[in-house]
């Protein structure tokens, strides 16, 4: 009989056990290699991943038909068709494009470049050739049936987050970027070890009281589930020499050792007396305050590795390894777990297809009370939609469109979704991507505009919403919208100033000084989407302009190409202009430098934050505001062109 059996002296929790494990050591990746995207499957992201490239990097058509300027197509319907000279046609992958002037159109297929000029596509169902014109039986508005540079991903843009589990998304992501290999977690190498003497290997032949070994193959399928690499050492029987010299073999070779069987007070319950031996410090833990799994031992070696005893009964085995073996590998692994199919409230309305069976891929924010989710624009090709959504909503072919605020089923895109612990949801913003890192926290930002972010924390949705709308009669900042919109129980939090201008060609080959030139000099205008604070900016100067010459808001942009060329981020402005898109356009000066153009200031800007007074208190919320109050975010932000910390950073100056 085996002396110096252990009774359990103490029990604890399985949040007790591994905050004692904790106190030991400090469990965290093992080391960062790097991989080509062939291999990279199942892998975990060791960088964060900015995109070296906009995707698309060129305007391009999502439908076959006739590329065209979208003003010379208002009015045309069945009854009053208009016709168009056709210059040129267009393929993917085609060079020296045509440009297109009033009155003319180019016939494109999917996927081609748009040409200079064009602002729209007419669907070839929409149409009738008639030699070198084409009949138009239906107006189209700007941007329709096309895909913006950089509205899927925009250059500089924080694409992938370190952590991040590649799977085909991602790596679909990675390859649309042109990036051939990523740095990724080394996977701890564990290996798995079953006691007993009553154990037999599958295939081999069973007698009475002998049972095949069931653990080493469900726990090893467990660790590669979570992207562990696993290895099955085999059987040991219950002979303290040769457990120890197993278990000493694999601790030297491997950097966790797992044991099933061999934990409890019984005479060949061996295991925590050989942990004892590998120490100091040995065994940590013997004995949860669970049933099963009451056994359990927790140890840790004298170069500091893990060692885990489990029970015996496979059953019991697997529940310990959930709550106890994974949150501890997670911490090697750099993983989350995520949540399995959810019901949510659509945050907008969302048309139907058409007679067609719509999918939707929506981003999830769960407020405790419920879940919202915010449809993702997703046209042909998106890649970024798939990165960043959690699921998708559909809508079937019969239902015209689902209202905001209708609860819907959402199919998620993968089992191991959950919520994160922070929703940011606004405007886009290059410095926010610079403080996600200082947070520690799983944070998922929505770029829907400044007007959406309100919204969305007026609701209570957002736990953060980024703003910088002007008042177009006071020019304050985002304070006049909350007074407006009748935004209650929110607080505004002073974060920076960010330079806002004109940016042009490099060189300023037009010699623009200021807004004015955009019309009196006629210069192709590349514009922002509605609701976003830089059009808000835009229109405000321009009605400036209107009452100082005396003419009227709309008959100005009328006289001003491309008022209506719309695209979604500061980069797509600056993309649109180094490729001779556009001449001019409204962003920030960053922008303007990733994109090697000139950069014209109008003046420095309120980037604030709005926070629903129910989230100010809690943890992940603090977080952002201590990380905002950062010395180490001032010098980050500080190093980006054309942004400015100020003293207030980070404190509150409203609230309602």
């Amino acid at each position: 009989m085996v002396k110096d059996r252990v009774i359990y002296h103490e029990l604890y929790t399985p949040e007790d056990a591994i905050a004692k494990i904790m106190k030991y050591t400090s469990i965290n990746p093992l080391g960062v290699e790097t991989v080509e995207l062939p291999l990279a499957y199942g892998r975990v992201l060791a960088e964060d991943i900015y995109a070296p490239i906009d995707v698309p990097h060129f305007d391009r058509s999502t439908v076959d038909g006739y590329a065209v300027r979208a003003e010379d197509t208002f009015g045309a319907d069945e009854l009053n068709p208009l016709e168009l000279r056709v210059i040129g046609s267009i393929s993917p992958g085609m060079g020296n494009l045509p440009v297109i002037s009033r009155g003319e159109a180019v016939e494109i297929s999917t996927g081609a470049p748009i040409p200079s000029g064009a602002n729209a596509v007419v669907m070839v169902e929409y149409t009738k050739r008639a030699e070198d014109r084409v009949i138009v039986y239906k107006s189209v508005v700007p941007g329709e049936n096309i895909v913006n540079t950089g509205s899927d991903i925009s250059a500089g843009e924080l694409v992938l987050r370190r952590c991040t589990i590649l799977r085909e998304r991602e790596i679909g992501v990675l390859a649309a970027l042109g990036i051939r290999s990523v740095k990724v977690y080394r996977r701890p190498r564990v290996a798995v070890i079953s006691t007993g003497d009553e154990l037999v290997e599958p295939g081999g032949s069973i007698g009475l009281g002998m049972i095949y070994d069931i653990n080493s193959y469900t726990i090893a399928s467990s660790l590669a589930s979570i992207g562990a690499d696993p290895h099955i050492i085999g059987i040991v029987r219950d002979d303290l020499d040769s457990m120890l010299k197993v278990i000493s073999e694999a601790e030297r070779e491997y950097d966790v050792v797992i044991v099933s069987g061999g934990t409890s007070a019984g005479p060949t319950d061996i295991v925590y007396r050989v942990f004892r031996e590998m120490g100091p410090p040995g065994v940590v833990v013997h004995g949860l305050k669970v049933k099963p799994g009451k056994p359990t031992v927790i140890a840790l070696s004298r170069s500091g590795k893990l060692l885990v005893g489990l029970p015996g009964y496979p059953s019991s085995a697997l529940m310990i390894f959930n709550i106890i073996v994974k949150p501890l590998l997670s911490r090697m692994l750099c993983l989350s777990y995520y949540e399995p199919k959810v019901k949510a409230r659509l945050s907008v309305r969302v048309e139907g297809a058409r007679g067609r069976r719509g999918l939707y891929p929506v981003s999830l924010v769960d407020t405790g009370e419920y879940i919202a989710a915010y449809p993702q624009s997703a046209e042909s090709g998106a890649i970024k939609v798939l990165a960043y959504s959690d699921g998708f909503i559909v809508v079937p072919e019969s239902v015209e469109y689902i209202p905001e605020g209708e609860i819907v089923d959402v199919t998620l895109f993968s089992s191991e979704y959950r919520p994160a612990d922070l929703y940011i949801v606004g405007s886009h913003d290059i410095g926010i991507d610079r403080l996600l890192p200082h947070l520690g926290l799983n944070v998922k930002v929505i770029n829907v505009g400044s007007l959406e972010g309100l919204k969305s924390a007026s609701r209570g949705e957002a736990d953060i919403a980024g703003v910088h709308l002007v008042d177009d009669e006071t020019g304050e900042y985002n304070i006049p919208f909350i007074v407006k919109y009748n935004v209650k129980d929110i607080v505004v939090v002073r974060g920076y100033m960010r330079e806002q201008g004109l940016i042009v060609a490099r060189g300023n080959p037009y010699r623009v000084s200021g807004i004015e030139d955009i019309a009196s000099k006629r210069l192709r205008l590349v514009n922002r989407n509605r609701g976003s604070g830089t059009r808000f900016l835009l229109d405000m100067k321009l009605k400036e302009l209107s009452r100082k010459i005396g003419v009227a808001f709309e008959d100005l942009i009328a006289r001003i190409e491309g008022y209506y060329y719309e695209v979604r981020t500061h980069t797509a402005v600056a993309a649109a202009i180094a490729q001779g898109k556009a001449d001019i356009g409204l962003g920030i000066r960053v922008a303007a430098e990733i994109y090697n153009l000139d950069f014209i200031s109008l003046g420095w800007e309120n980037y604030d934050f709005v926070i629903p007074k129910s989230k100010l208190q809690k943890e992940p919320a603090r977080r952002f505001l201590k990380a905002l109050k950062s010395s180490e975010l001032r010098v980050e932000l500080e190093n980006l062109k054309g942004y400015r910390v100020l003293s207030e950073t980070g404190e509150v100056i409203w609230e309602s």
